[in-house]
């Protein structure tokens, strides 16, 4: 696991740490890139068969209530239930969120098949602040994800990611002063420590993204056309 951050050290850090090779290495422990890696642009217009789990975990285990409440999008009764675990400063997560989600979605998760539950799970603390910011802005949570994802180059990795940062979040209707209380929130950043700490000890996740696909673990990136070829096993 990675070394543990000083309290309240996450506002500071975003101007503390140069622009580097922040994006791809954080979508590991070992500073390597997710196990699996797919091209963004296969649809699922290209056959693929289910890829095989690399493990199962108990299904009412991984839904038990943990430090934060979880973040659904789709319907409740869903048949098929995704869990990603994620890094804000991963680059095969925001490729998952930009590439994939919008038609998993538009397939899936929008008529009732499938619903999405995004976990945290932070190599950093600028993925860290991500998603206290996401979680600061409530019921727009998956569309501050969303932007960030899609903005990732522009505060990932550069010298000044705080001032990045507070430039996104003017745009989600943060001020200054909301934004600064946000990434100074202890109890925040704790329970965001907590949901990643909790997903490694209980479920063995090591790498961003890592999906639990109706208690089916996949470590790395999907396709389309594999997580369909998932889906569709399952219904």
């Amino acid at each position: 696991m990675t070394r543990a951050i000083p309290r309240r050290t996450v506002l500071a850090s975003l101007v503390a740490v140069p622009a580097s090779a922040m994006l791809l290495s954080a979508c590991s422990d070992s500073g390597g890139n997710a196990q699996a890696q797919t091209s963004p642009t296969q649809t699922s217009s290209t056959s693929a068969s289910a890829p095989r789990p690399s493990g199962t975990v108990d299904m009412a285990k991984l839904m038990e209530e943990g430090a934060l409440p979880e973040k659904v999008l789709g319907e409740a009764d869903a048949p098929v239930t995704i869990i990603e675990y994620a890094s804000m400063t991963c680059g095969h997560c925001a490729n998952f969120h930009n590439n994939t989600l919008p038609e998993i979605k538009a397939n899936y998760i929008d008529t009732g098949k499938a619903k999405l539950i995004v976990r945290e799970f932070p190599f950093d603390p600028r993925a860290e602040a991500g998603f206290m910011l996401a979680r600061c802005a409530d019921d727009r949570y998956f569309a501050m994800v969303d932007v960030l994802f899609k903005q990732q180059q522009s505060w990932a990795g550069v010298e000044n990611a705080r001032a990045a940062l507070l430039q996104i979040a003017r745009l989600a209707g943060f001020s200054q002063e909301s934004f600064e209380a946000c990434l100074t929130d202890q109890k925040l950043l704790d329970d965001v420590r907590s949901v990643r700490a909790r997903g490694a000890s209980e479920f063995g996740v090591d790498a961003t993204p890592t999906f639990f696909i109706n208690g089916n673990k996949y470590s790395g990136a999907l396709t389309v056309a594999e997580m369909s070829a998932i889906i569709d096993s399952m219904l």
